[in-house]
């Protein structure tokens, strides 16, 4: 076996060693880099690597810190950002054509919020076509270079599991944290609606687009998400609400807490791998001394429709002048998706704005008995590149955009927040996911029930196979 790694360390672990010194941020970032240039071509995971900068980050972090100026427990941590972020200076390119060449003059909310933190910017990575599907080309899932790594947000979820960055924001509008989360074996968390500000974000659906974070943890989920969460005036939909100390909260503990498994639509279609993982989830919170009830979650199976309802013109609408302008600088499949939302009545949007409000008050009601939901978060693991459809054991299927998003959309069309953490591996090796949904600005709770669950298992401490062949290990499964 090699020596330890400071890149194996998590975000939490590795600010504890830079605060008490034991660690440089320079040796850091360089562990990172080292391990970028071994793993990098197999997973591909990387638009925009910014070593030089992040080397001269490190050197600044190390300086502040050293001369009494420590910012807080990110500060000379190197992290990635999805690349529909916009970085002042920097390309951002949407993983597109249209802006392939884009080099905004301003920082996203969130990156500025990150640098005030003292995080460095280690580099920016893919994402599919202006984050509108689950494939992410080119980038690889570290645990099957032949297998998709889920998307939108597939680069920040395989650069984390692959050790090529500690954590990553990415962003989700029918599930883009928590799929790749899910596919990619680490912990992905969507805030609640207005908790992230979206100002210099690309957007793809304004109404259901959420900010999110991307770690190996569910202490470093929170981390960043206490970095970046607040109220910003630059973004009209950023909520006034109060934000508790996320990372604090874990040591509360879950004891007493209550847990609702549905009984309707989460476990319909699954693929028994994932049903039997979950499964055992819920078993382990059940130990934990979480009281584990059946629940209805009303008008899931409605939830698909509505969202796409809303989500598609709302695209459409942002695409529009590039659409009659450059349509030939689009993929095939994006741009029948852009034109299919054109095609959508104003009726049947407002109509489907109607249909979310009622979705959101049953959601709640359900919510008002129990403190989370839990269920799959996807309902098979990672497929194969160039797969389109899935087929179940009991006979039904489906589109795979339309399979991953299943259970995840209630969350970006109602706002409320929800986690991936994850709960196994199938027999061909594979991670599970398992989701957590929860009520309005309730990050904390939720990511207590996923840390606690964290510290009686070891998924989240398994390395995928990429990572085992750089190093020139073997670790057994």
């Amino acid at each position: 076996m090699t020596a330890p790694s400071p890149r194996d360390l998590t975000i939490a672990e590795a600010g504890d060693a830079i605060r008490a010194g034991r660690l440089s941020p320079v040796d850091l970032v360089d562990a990172f880099l080292d391990h970028i240039a071994a793993v990098e071509p197999a997973v591909k995971a990387f638009v925009t690597l910014l070593g030089e900068d992040a080397r001269d980050g490190a050197r600044a972090a190390e300086h502040e810190i050293q001369h009494g100026r420590y910012r807080g427990p990110l500060h000379g941590i190197p992290l990635v950002l999805k690349d529909i972020i916009a970085t002042a200076g920097i390309r951002t390119t949407a993983g597109s054509r249209i802006l392939a060449n884009w080099v905004p003059d301003h920082d996203a909310t969130v990156v500025a919020r990150l640098a005030e933190a003292g995080a460095i910017l280690l580099g920016k990575v893919t994402t599919h076509e202006f984050a509108f599907d689950i494939y992410t080309p080119p980038t690889c899932n570290p645990w099957d270079l032949e297998r998709i790594p889920g998307g939108s947000s597939g680069g920040s979820a395989a650069s984390v599991a692959g050790r090529m960055a500690p954590g990553a924001i990415g962003t989700d509008t029918g599930g883009s944290v928590r799929i790749p989360a899910s596919l990619c074996g680490i912990v992905g968390l969507k805030p609640t609606y207005g908790r992230v500000s979206r100002h210099g974000v690309i957007p793809l659906s304004w109404s259901l687009d959420h900010v999110g974070t991307m770690g190996r943890t569910a202490g470093d989920a929170a981390l960043l998400l206490d970095a970046i969460a607040g109220f910003d005036p630059k973004d009209t939909t950023s909520a006034r609400a109060d934000h508790p100390d996320a990372f604090e909260g874990l040591v509360k503990g879950v004891a007493g807490l209550c847990v609702g498994v549905p009984t309707n639509f989460f476990f319909d279609h699954l693929a028994a791998p994932v049903a039997a993982r979950v499964h055992d989830a819920i078993q382990v919170l059940d130990r934990l001394g979480i009281r584990v009830v059946p629940v209805t979650v009303p008008k899931a199976h409605i939830v698909e429709i509505v969202g796409d309802t809303i989500g598609f013109p709302e695209t459409s609408l942002y695409h529009r002048r590039w659409l009659r302008e450059r349509p030939d600088d689009y993929s095939p499949t994006v741009r029948a998706g852009l034109q299919l939302g054109e095609l959508c009545l104003a009726t049947d949007y407002l109509q489907a704005q109607r249909l979310r409000a009622v979705v959101a008050q049953e959601l709640m009601e359900t919510l008002s008995d129990v403190d989370a939901i839990v269920t799959p978060t996807t309902p098979v693991v990672a497929i194969r590149q160039g797969q389109t459809s899935i087929a179940f054991d009991d006979g039904h299927e489906e589109t795979a955009l339309f399979a991953y998003c299943r259970l995840t959309y209630i969350a970006n069309v109602t706002g409320f927040p929800a986690v991936s953490v994850p709960c196994g591996l199938d027999p061909d090796g594979l991670p599970v996911g398992l989701q957590l949904i929860g009520r309005p600005f309730d990050e904390g709770l939720l990511l207590r029930i996923a840390h606690a669950y964290q510290q009686e298992t070891e998924w989240h401490g398994i390395t995928p196979p990429v990572v085992r062949k750089a190093d020139g290990a073997r670790q057994p499964l």
